[in-house]
C-alpha cells in the first residue's frame, strides 16, 4: 500500500572519510576536556559573582585546565600529522577540476607532439 509519501529517514552517502582510529580518539579525548574546562570556568565565574571561597582555588584549577585543553587540541593535530606522514593520504578523483586539468594537459601534449611533426628539416633550410 503506497500512500506516496516519503520516507522520514534517507541514507546519504558520508560526504568524507572517516576519521582515523587515533585521530578520532585525541579528539573525542579533546572535545571531553574543553568541556569540562569550559564548565569548570562557568563555575568560577559564578563563585567570583558570588564571592565564595571556593572561587580562587577554582579560578586557579581553570587556569591549569585551559592549559591541558590547549595540550589537548594540539595532540589532535599533532596526531593527525603523524597519522598522514606514516599512512599516507588516500585521495580520490572527486574534483571536475582535476578532470578539466587532465584534458588541458593532454592537448598541450598533443601541441607539442604535433609541433614536432610539423615542416620537416628540408622545409626548415630552404625557408
Amino acid at each position: 500500500m503506497d500512500t506516496g509519501r516519503q520516507p522520514l529517514w534517507q541514507e546519504e552517502p558520508a560526504v568524507r572519510r572517516r576519521m582515523a582510529d587515533p585521530v578520532r580518539t585525541a579528539a573525542v579525548r579533546a572535545v571531553i576536556i574543553v568541556a569540562l574546562t569550559l564548565i569548570q570556568a562557568m563555575v568560577a565565574f559564578l563563585c567570583t559573582l558570588a564571592g565564595s571561597w571556593f572561587a580562587f582555588p577554582a579560578v586557579l584549577s581553570t587556569v591549569g585546565s585551559t592549559v591541558v585543553a590547549t595540550w589537548a587540541v594540539l595532540d589532535v593535530w599533532v596526531t593527525r600529522q603523524v597519522w598522514v606522514q606514516r599512512n599516507g593520504v588516500q585521495s580520490q578523483p572527486s574534483s571536475t577540476a582535476r578532470e578539466l586539468r587532465r584534458e588541458r594537459r593532454r592537448a598541450r601534449r598533443q601541441q607539442r607532439r604535433e609541433a614536432r611533426k610539423g615542416p620537416s628539416r628540408i622545409d626548415r633550410a630552404a625557408a
